[in-house]
């Protein structure tokens, strides 16, 4: 490895939980990282060589954060990628590249791409408003282009009536796909071309909030669904010629398809069972490929189950944190707290991680885990 490799200044755009969990990676590289966030108080804040409090989405405050880092890196989409190309343009290291980010930040876009690469997705069609909507075919999946995240932007209209509270503006139509699970692959590429996938997880959503409540690994799919996913995301990953981690979210339909729903090219909700869980986590990998070392090893030390830590329906305020004495008895049970000073309903406050030589044992006390801490104000 050539010894001035790490010797190169991080900048992330984001100061979210992923951005502290990424940089409490970094710090065992002795990466020197900066972040841009407009929250104040960012989780990331306290744990950055320097923090800089403004829009990642304002072209000037990101040009100006730019021009002091080697290798840029993101850990939210929804960010000024005009910048980010000018950026690039300079010279900088800018993973995942700008273009990627513009296309994912689409969805119409994202389902183009599959279309054009025959990547195997729900069949669909694009609108404008919800007066294009076709109306010969029920349930279908409504999905806004730009700007949804954690399950808001879509809805699912079962019928005609639905349609007239439909988001009116550009969104991806989908046919309703009926599926048995969804299960989601993080896939690694670093410059070099090097090429790593994890096992695939299995992901159970909260209805109420359509985000994931818990997810384990292995996932329980037979072994041609798992090379099927495999397979889709080393396809994806290498047409995008992208570096850093790829997150994808499969449905694997009742007649054993597996198809893609959605695309992240960052860390992702589907891969924080990886710090206890795996060889290397999904944050070390993205360092290693996004500063283009060798990729780390992906296997399983021990199944894992993670539950997301949520703030309580009827709750907003200075967040409060109940059952945690409870909560650490739990055999093999790894608490990560955010540090989001606020909570809300459904806000993503922390996570648990519970490792078990055996996933029913793991899945078992992650769900004791869910019913013991409680997120209020």
């Amino acid at each position: 490895m050539n010894s001035n490799t790490l010797n190169r200044t991080l900048g992330i755009l984001g100061g979210g939980q992923l951005g502290k969990m990424l940089l409490q990676k970094a710090a065992d590289f002795n990466i020197t990282a900066h972040v841009i966030d407009p929250d104040s108080n960012a989780p990331s804040k306290d744990l950055c060589a320097k923090f800089i409090n403004a829009s990642f989405k304002d072209y000037d405050a990101v040009m100006q954060f730019g021009k002091h880092c080697d290798i840029i890196t993101v850990e939210i989409e929804h960010v000024n990628t005009e910048a980010l190309s000018e950026l690039e343009k300079w010279g900088k290291k800018v993973y995942p590249q700008p273009a990627i980010l513009k296309m994912v930040q689409d969805k119409g876009l994202q389902k183009l791409f599959y279309q054009e690469h025959n990547i195997p997705t729900a069949p669909f069609y694009l609108v404008e408003s919800k007066s294009e909507i076709k109306t010969d075919k029920f349930p279908l999946i409504q999905k806004t282009r730009t700007a949804g995240y954690d399950g808001k932007g879509v809805k699912k209209l079962n019928n005609v009536a639905d349609v007239q509270i439909a988001f009116d503006e550009a969104c991806v139509i989908e046919t309703y796909i009926p599926f048995q699970k969804e299960i989601a692959v993080i896939v690694a590429r670093n410059e070099s071309g090097e090429v790593s996938c994890f096992p695939a997880v299995e992901m159970q959503f909260n209805s109420e909030a359509n985000l994931v409540e818990l997810l384990f690994s292995p996932a329980d799919i037979k072994e041609v669904i798992a090379s099927k996913a495999h397979l889709i995301a080393t396809k994806l990953i290498n047409q995008l010629q992208l570096v850093g981690i790829l997150a994808v979210e499969f449905f694997v339909t009742t007649d054993g398809d597996v198809l893609v729903n959605e695309i992240a090219p960052r860390p992702h909700n589907s891969g924080h069972h990886t710090i206890e869980g795996n060889v290397t986590s999904q944050y070390e990998q993205h360092l290693r490929a996004i500063f283009n070392l060798p990729l780390g090893e992906t296997a399983i030390v021990n199944p894992a189950a993670m539950i997301n830590v949520l703030g309580e329906k009827n709750y907003t305020g200075e967040a409060k944190y109940e059952g945690l004495h409870e909560l650490l008895k739990i055999d093999g049970a790894y608490l990560h707290l955010y540090g989001k000073k606020i909570t809300k309903p459904f806000r993503k406050m922390g996570h648990v991680t519970v490792v078990n030589k055996s996933v029913d044992a793991a899945i078992t006390n992650a769900k004791l885990a869910l019913q013991t801490i409680k997120v209020v104000s």
